[in-house]
């Protein structure tokens, strides 16, 4: 056994014996599993809202990203700060809602805001299908991390199995007061980590940062620019507004909402979390690193660029370190996603549609059954599915991004909008991301008569223009509609 297994084992020793500890003292009822009890500080919201930045796709999809499309990458640095800004309005009416109705889980709110059980179950399964995905993802990099990480000591299939096991363990003991603790170490090693490594490879490789954008120019002409079809500036322009507008629409991140013990952690959290993502900026410097360093990474490959250069550069003891808090990057998000999902089926699915009078402790019995399986059914994904992790990504954006129009409309209490209105909104949004996934269609293709400018428009975010036109047309022939004349 190499050092660099020896050390990714102790870190996932530590991750389990922190999700296990945290259970101490409490009764892991409904609330306390889901949402903590609505107890956790500014601090602990800080984390759990950070690990939405600093998952797998740290230390992979990011830097892979910058090594394979240079400019493009900046869309992550950009569409996270402007969700951060505007959580600023957005989060605190949505936790007061939630803390005044017993909100569990995003179905929920969307149930009790808008009065509509088939709106609920919508979101449910809307919120489900983009979730496997993502969490097949966090697997997935966990594998890429503790294969390259160990020098091939351990197999991709064998590593994404542990992790498997090891998120159910503690995610059933402890649900999100595991995920929260974990979180803890994960973000003070991931900062220190990514910062070294985005300062020292630059400066060991190159003499500086300067230089190697100058010696990346010189090489690759325009790579650093955006090019002129594709990735290109219209491209950035709406993936930006689209990953803006879904960042909290994620089932897990949504969820993280209602942990807090006061919307002030929000609006603290607001301030400080667009400072804090800057670090990705190192992440990106690794990548550009990579690209003279380590060339002719294609296709998902390109995700294998941090570790690959990490490989060579140092030795295996810190190779083993970065493996190991890559492991963490995979099991907080993936643990917050396995609560998520489980809940969803069991108290929206179950609950809302089979037996709505069943009790708080049934559904967390059930949750807790499921996520064993939810676990098995993402590593299925994750060792049968192919594309490079930005591409996974962008594409369950685009799912949960259109349930944003529902929640902008709930929290400025635009009483106009009605469950029927955001429901078919919703259809009609998915409805255009199915087609243009399974036909790889762009804008352009899908409406001819549109200019050719438009054929980089990110499909997800046209989907979301149909979604809010489809909101606005129903509502108005609502409002037009002849009300029945009272009975005399």
């Amino acid at each position: 056994m190499n050092a660099a297994l020896v050390i990714i084992s102790l870190f996932s020793v530590l991750a389990v014996s922190l999700g296990l500890l945290a259970r101490s003292g409490r009764s892991m009822n409904l609330e306390q599993w889901t949402v903590g009890g609505r107890g956790f500080g500014t601090a602990l919201v800080f984390l759990l809202m950070a690990g939405e930045i600093y998952t797998t796709f740290t230390f992979l999809g990011g830097s892979g990203f910058a090594y394979g499309k240079g400019a493009a990458v900046y869309y992550i640095l950009m569409y996270c700060t402007l969700a951060y800004i505007y959580s600023y309005w957005l989060l605190p009416p949505i936790w007061r809602f939630a803390k005044e109705h017993a909100v569990v889980s995003q179905p929920e709110y969307f149930r009790k805001r808008y009065q509509s059980r088939k709106l609920s179950v919508l979101v449910s399964i809307v919120g489900i299908v983009a979730s496997i995905p993502y969490l097949a993802l966090q697997l997935k990099g966990l594998g890429i991390i503790v294969q390259v990480a160990s020098y091939g000591s351990v197999s991709q299939t064998a590593a994404i199995w542990l992790g498997v096991l090891l998120l159910a363990v503690y995610v059933v003991v402890s649900g999100v007061h595991g995920s929260a603790w974990t979180a803890v170490v994960k973000d003070i090693t991931v900062l220190a980590v990514t910062v070294f490594l985005g300062i020292y490879l630059p400066i060991h490789y190159f003499g500086g940062f300067s230089d190697m954008f100058r010696a990346i120019d010189q090489s690759k002409p325009a790579f650093l620019t955006f090019s002129e079809s594709g990735t290109s500036f219209v491209w950035f322009q709406s993936t930006v507004l689209l990953a803006a507008a879904g960042f909290f629409m994620w089932p897990f991140s949504f969820t993280s909402i209602f942990t807090a013990k006061n919307e002030k952690a929000f609006r603290r959290n607001a301030i400080s979390l667009p400072i804090y993502q800057l670090i990705l900026l190192f992440v990106f410097f690794v990548g550009f690193a990579a690209i003279l360093k380590v060339p002719g990474l294609k296709g998902a490959n390109i995700d294998l660029a941090l570790f690959k250069l990490s490989a060579q550069t140092f030795n295996p003891w810190f190779v083993g370190v970065i493996g190991g808090i890559g492991v963490l990057t995979a099991l907080v998000p993936g643990s917050l996603l396995l609560i998520s999902t489980s809940t969803s089926i069991a108290n929206d699915l179950y609950r809302g549609v089979i037996h709505p009078k069943v009790a708080d402790a049934t559904v967390s019995r059930i949750a807790r059954t499921l996520v064993p399986v939810v676990a098995m059914v993402a590593a299925y994904f994750a060792l049968n599915g192919g594309g490079a992790l930005v591409s996974l990504l962008l594409m369950g954006y685009s799912f949960v991004t259109q349930l944003f129009p529902g929640v902008l409309a709930s929290v400025c209490n635009m009483k106009r909008v009605s469950a029927a209105a955001v429901l078919s909104g919703i259809v009609a949004g998915e409805f255009m991301v199915i087609v243009a996934t399974l036909t790889h269609s762009n804008l352009v293709t899908l409406f001819p008569w549109l200019p050719p400018g438009f054929k980089d428009v990110n499909m997800g975010f046209a989907a979301l223009i149909l979604n809010v036109a489809v909101v606005i047309v129903v509502s108005l022939v609502a409002q037009a509609r002849p009300k029945s004349l009272p009975a005399h």
